[in-house]
């Protein structure tokens, strides 16, 4: 399978195009849905550079510091890394790690809103579906790079995996669970449950309450991809991936129970709702 095309002396992959149609699309997304609002939808684009720009950095950040055990087999660690700064900033080459492209990206994000002097948990609300549909639609180019695949797998939907893009372990297995199109289903599910939570509790829900759902969401359904996955990043004798996700679900589930706990376990008075709504995120 062909993995990009040349015009002149250049070659465009098409890992790098179907990332930049994700985040297009989550742009649009993200326009219709500050207009529902009521919302300046002229943030979005404004916005959108800064996110993409620490959307980057992070997820190479996070490559560098977490690289799958076959590179560390060849080895390209950490250490080499950081011995050698062009190959850390070679993104062309491959490497961007999720969850430090979604911390790098709020980070960012929350930055750009302290400047404008506008609310981050509104904004990350209006924002969190587009993610989801970045996602489901970037993860495509791990399809066409053929990584990305899971343990192996006779399943029917099971897909195959050229032999020079096995693990060295597995050169006679032909079939593999396809783990990009797991999760890209699951995120296209996501983003119509973020969707349709702000639209079905809009009068409940809190700024940034959307976001901390996707906080939560999507960091579940990877912990259990990670066990399906065979290149997995070990860090200190454990799954990097695997624990980070963990404990950023049981944080944000903590914190989206704490912020409404007075309406969860007894009600509240005016009084109470006002603290409440003061505890909005910025």
């Amino acid at each position: 399978m062909e993995t990009g095309f040349s015009i002149g002396p250049f070659t465009i992959h098409y890992y790098g195009l179907l990332i930049m149609l994700g985040i297009v699309a989550a742009a649009v997304l993200s326009h219709f849905e500050a207009k529902r609002r009521g919302e300046n939808a002229e943030i979005v684009m404004d916005s959108l550079v800064w996110i993409i720009l620490g959307g980057v950095i992070g997820a190479r950040i996070w490559h560098i510091l977490t690289p799958p055990a076959s590179m560390v087999e060849q080895g390209i660690t950490t250490m080499y890394y950081l011995t050698h700064p062009l190959a850390a900033i070679a993104i062309w080459r491959g490497g961007l790690g999720i969850p430090g492209g979604v911390a790098g990206g709020a980070l960012a994000f929350y930055l750009y809103a302290r400047k404008r002097d506008i609310s981050f948990g509104l904004w990350a609300d209006i924002i969190a579906p587009g993610l989801a549909l970045a996602q489901a639609i970037g993860r495509w180019g791990n399809f066409i790079n053929q990584e990305v695949y899971g343990s192996p797998s006779d399943l029917p939907w099971a897909i195959t995996i050229d032999p020079k893009y096995r693990l060295p372990e597995f050169m006679d297995v032909a079939t593999y669970h396809p783990l990009f199109l797991y999760e890209s289903i699951f995120n296209l599910a996501n983003m119509g449950l973020l969707l349709w939570l702000s639209r079905k509790f809009s009068d409940r829900l809190k700024n940034g309450d959307v976001f901390l759902t996707y906080l939560i969401s999507y960091p579940i359904f990877r912990f259990l991809m990670e066990f399906l996955r065979l290149d997995v990043s070990i860090v200190g004798g454990i799954n990097a991936n695997q624990v980070l996700m963990l404990l950023i679900a049981f944080a944000s589930s903590a914190f989206l129970v704490w912020r409404h706990r007075k309406t969860l376990f007894f009600k509240g008075t005016t009084q109470e709702e006002e603290v409440l709504e003061s505890e909005d995120l910025k």
